[in-house]
């Protein structure tokens, strides 16, 4: 599936490490810089810029028809953030429970939607009992996990026989961007992907998922073309945030932005953004 989401004339309103995706924003490409010590409330922000992006109101309606739990069945979404997908399914009926770490987001969550029942807990131990939730979703968590097989057991633990769980994320090795030095390009992409605990999450989203004993594994590849003048910022975070590892210098990172911000001004500048959608069974 290829989404086109060429961006508007408005851009996106921020100069951070920010890649807009096709569901959650990963809003989190610059935590290791100086620019990221961003507020909980600025990341607020930004994820609900990112729910408003072209086919991200798709994906995730793609992700509950995947869960396929109805009306009066229970679902966990783990690392809800601000609680929109936990809303979401609330009106397709589903009896949803969002649990993220970050008590600030859980804060928000239960002010906007005071009716849902949103929780402060970790992936690796959700405060769910065993066999007691019917879906288990993850969007864009499993690459700030360390231990993704121990968050795999978990979501085990607490999917009843024949329960549905569906991960979401990017592969951090592949975000595909046009550029004049690909040799350099390359090296900021991996050198960024080094910065996160589970780069490569998402292409091994199946054989975790057969690991830990999981049947009817499927894998969709869901791709979002960018090609606005409104991600320029969003590339500059990126070679800023490995500048300062020192992967790079700063004469190439000043280089290779300034031919980014001349192929946005000449509407050349092409990002893709590939996501990946991985979907399984609990055994019954």
């Amino acid at each position: 599936m290829l989404i086109d989401a060429r961006s508007p004339p408005t851009g996106i309103l921020c100069s951070l490490d920010f890649m807009p995706t096709l569901s959650r924003s990963l809003a989190l490409m610059t935590k290791d810089t100086e620019q990221t010590r961003q507020s909980p409330d600025s990341l607020i922000t930004l994820l609900d810029a990112a729910d408003r992006l072209p086919g991200a109101g798709e994906l995730r309606a793609h992700s509950y028809d995947l869960l396929g739990v109805g009306p009066g069945r229970t679902a966990v979404d783990v690392g809800c953030g601000a609680g929109r997908a936990v809303a979401e399914l609330a009106e397709r009926g589903v009896k949803a429970i969002g649990v993220d770490p970050s008590e600030r987001m859980i804060a928000v969550s239960r002010g906007r939607w005071p009716e849902a029942d949103f929780r402060i807990a970790e992936a690796y131990e959700l405060p769910l009992a065993d066999a007691s939730v019917d879906g288990y979703r993850a969007d864009k968590v499993f690459h700030e996990l360390a231990e993704p097989e121990r968050a795999l057991g978990e979501a085990r633990r607490v999917l009843g026989s024949g329960g549905r769980i569906v991960l979401l994320g990017q592969d951090w090795d592949t975000i595909v961007i046009d550029s004049d030095e690909p040799d350099l390009t390359r090296t900021i992409v991996h050198a960024r992907a080094d910065l996160t605990a589970g780069p490569r999450a998402a292409r091994q989203y199946r054989n975790l998922l057969l690991d830990t004993g999981f049947d009817d594994v499927t894998v969709e590849v869901h791709t979002g073309v960018f090609t606005g003048p409104a991600v320029l910022p969003l590339l500059a975070g990126l070679a800023q945030a490995v500048r300062l590892t020192g992967a790079v210098t700063n004469e190439q990172t000043d280089t290779w932005i300034a031919d980014q911000r001349t192929r946005a001004e000449s509407d050349r500048l092409f990002l893709a953004l590939p996501m990946f959608v991985a979907a399984a069974t609990a055994p019954r």
